[in-house]
């Protein structure tokens, strides 16, 4: 187990149309767009800012991936100091490698991966200084990050074991099973719990933080997006609601107190 707990610290959309999807998300979460130049011949990138901090990226999903049949989704990048040993340590604890271990020039060595259950994320070893946490609550900054799998139990040996995330409160929902949550390093959290019958396969899903829920969800229909679950108060006291993108790929929305 890392000596302290390794958190998601960047987050990727893979979208099919990346223009739209940068208009979408400017709209309706208040980024910034920030077009990137890794390298000559890499593709294009875009950078989602909260102030003068990035938070994530917009790039064209792969041909490959799109004919492997994968949807434009959302994917969240766990921080690492050794991408190549955390690599094998996931394969040896039966994780999947979707992309062996590589760099990005400028930026850092990344791995595409899978956790036993099938619910697929990134390790990043970052080049140069880490940056500060921020509150979790912040504005524009991703305040929760949400499991749907087939066995939480085992999925959370699994990060733990990896990643020294640390079992917080768990919440018994009645038909749809315990809600267990996790720390995963200072203002990083979230909740892991069997996936319904509607989610075809384990994914995880990531809350960006709006300043109210109502003004937000308005802002996602409004630019072509759904509502798929909410506006819903949940424990604690924030609001949230489950989207769907113009292109089809899944977020969530959070927000305090209305």
């Amino acid at each position: 187990m890392p000596q302290s707990p390794m958190p998601f610290f960047w987050y990727e959309l893979m979208t099919s149309d990346l223009d739209a999807a940068e208009a979408f998300y400017t709209a309706v979460v208040g980024w910034t767009a920030q077009p990137f130049d890794m390298a000559p011949g890499m593709p294009r990138y875009i950078v989602m800012n909260v102030g003068e901090r990035g938070v994530g990226g917009l790039m064209t999903l792969p041909e490959d991936a799109a004919k492997m049949g994968m949807p434009p989704a959302w994917l969240g990048y766990i921080h690492t100091r050794d991408v190549d040993a955390a690599t094998q340590s996931l394969k040896d604890a039966g994780g999947k490698v979707h992309r062996a271990p590589d760099d990005i020039p400028g930026v850092g060595r990344f791995a595409v991966v899978a956790d036993p259950q099938g619910a697929t994320f990134m390790l990043l070893q970052p080049n140069g200084p880490d940056q500060p946490p921020v509150p979790a609550n912040t504005p524009g900054h991703i305040g929760w990050h949400e499991l749907y799998t087939s066995d939480w139990k085992v999925a959370f040996d699994f990060y733990s074991g990896q990643f020294g995330w640390e079992k917080g409160d768990a919440m018994d929902m009645g038909p749809m099973g315990i809600y267990q949550t996790f720390a995963a390093g200072p203002e990083s959290g979230g909740g892991m719990m069997n996936k319904p019958e509607q989610i075809p396969v384990p994914v995880w899903q990531f809350y960006f933080n709006v300043p109210a829920i109502d003004a937000a969800a308005k802002r996602v229909t409004d630019n072509g997006g759904k509502i798929l679950m909410g506006p819903m108060e949940v424990p604690g006291g924030s609001w949230i609601v489950q989207c769907q993108d113009p292109q089809g790929a899944h977020f969530a929305l959070m927000a305090p107190v209305r």
